[in-house]
């Protein structure tokens, strides 16, 4: 059911390309003044989501809502939505001032008028004094920021942004995630956000869309999907999990790794075969004797904030991930402790299912290493 806030909602919408369906009667609410980010894999659908709001292509099945009203069919340029895509499509003949000022000389806006607005944006944007540059003797980030410009000078109800980050550098990437969100603030309108890059969704959101195979597998603040992923793609797409065989033997009272643990999920059939998922900061190290679980230290790398373990629990296949901000030697043993709030307990993945999440973060990983290439 509607929220009286929601400015935009999709009903049972689906898209289909050369008879492969990449939306699946997908529904969706975005609220006014929102910021939403539509994260997965490439191919899941989220672009696709987003040129379906913003009028670039029409539903097979389905509808468009925007502030209640269906807009199926309406052209993007009739829509009070704008869009920002990965590569900024400034006009390379025309100077900052003018590549911002160019819709609003379309819309005939007055003169007086087009440089207020202009002027503000500008200011908005931190680059005042940019006026008469190039669009060419600008960096990428400076670039970007002309494009949100040029792209909110008209005052659109909604912004569409599809990886606009995604060809700046890390750091430069980790500022306008910051600064994207101040502007979102400050101007007070719904930013429609499309990403694969867990990060980015977290810092920037205040609801996380994460999607896969054209489906919504589960949408909630960046806490909720962090801390209670409904099911392992969502456990190992948003950061990084142990995900362990385990049997429910009652209701709070989890079975894993040769131990019976308490836990606080409930409605599992008897001894039902689940996914246990325990990420990686939620261990607490002790010595071996005091430890619920011990193992041995196979690799430490130090990731800046914290070392990376991989320890090998005895008689265990699985290695498993441990966070520390305390060094601890290879081949050292150590144990392990969790509270029932570190365990958190899904529903068995399908043989396909592990097989989809494989090839989904090896594809990610492959597109990551390209974009950092």
């Amino acid at each position: 059911m509607e929220n009286k806030n929601t400015l935009i909602s999709l009903r049972n919408v689906t898209v289909a390309y050369d008879g492969e369906v990449v939306l699946n009667r997908l529904n969706l609410d975005i609220a006014d003044k929102e910021f939403v980010t539509l994260l997965g894999p490439s191919g899941c659908g989220k672009t696709t989501t987003l040129r379906i709001i913003g009028g670039f292509v029409e539903p097979a099945e389905g509808d468009v809502f925007f502030d209640g009203a269906k807009i199926n069919g309406l052209p993007p340029h009739k829509r009070h939505i704008n869009t920002v895509f990965q590569r900024y499509a400034l006009f390379p003949h025309l100077n900052v001032y003018e590549n911002i000022e160019f819709g609003l000389k379309v819309s005939k806006v007055a003169p007086d008028e087009r440089r207020r607005r202009v002027k503000e944006m500008l200011s908005l944007v931190g680059l005042s004094g940019f006026e008469l540059r190039r669009v060419d003797q600008l960096s990428g980030g400076q670039q970007q920021r002309v494009a949100i410009a040029r792209a909110l000078v008209n005052h659109p109800r909604v912004l569409l942004l599809d990886e606009p980050l995604g060809a700046l550098d890390l750091k430069l990437r980790k500022e306008m995630q910051i600064e994207l969100k101040r502007i979102q603030q400050r101007l007070a309108i719904t930013f429609l956000y499309v990403t694969h890059d867990q990060e980015e969704a977290l810092t920037m959101s205040d609801r996380v869309v994460v999607m896969r195979n054209g489906q919504i597998q589960q949408i909630g603040t960046p806490i909720d999907i962090y801390n209670e992923p409904i099911n392992a793609f969502v456990a190992d797409f948003i950061g990084e999990s142990n995900i362990v065989d385990g049997i429910m033997r009652a209701d709070y009272l989890i079975e894993f790794a040769g131990r019976r643990l308490p836990c606080l999920d409930a409605g599992f059939a008897k001894d039902e075969s689940v996914d246990v998922v325990i990420r990686p900061e939620d261990w607490e190290i002790c010595a071996p004797e005091n430890g619920q679980f011990h193992g041995t230290v196979l690799s430490s790398v130090f990731k800046g904030v914290h070392f990376e373990l991989m320890v090998k629990a005895p008689g265990e296949e699985e290695e498993w991930m441990v966070h520390t901000i305390e060094t601890h030697p290879v081949g050292s043993e150590i144990g392990l402790i969790l509270t029932p709030d570190d365990i958190h307990i899904m529903k068995k993945m399908s043989p396909q299912e592990e097989a989809e999440l494989l090839g989904a973060l090896e594809a990610d990983s492959l597109l990551t290493d390209t974009e950092e290439e």
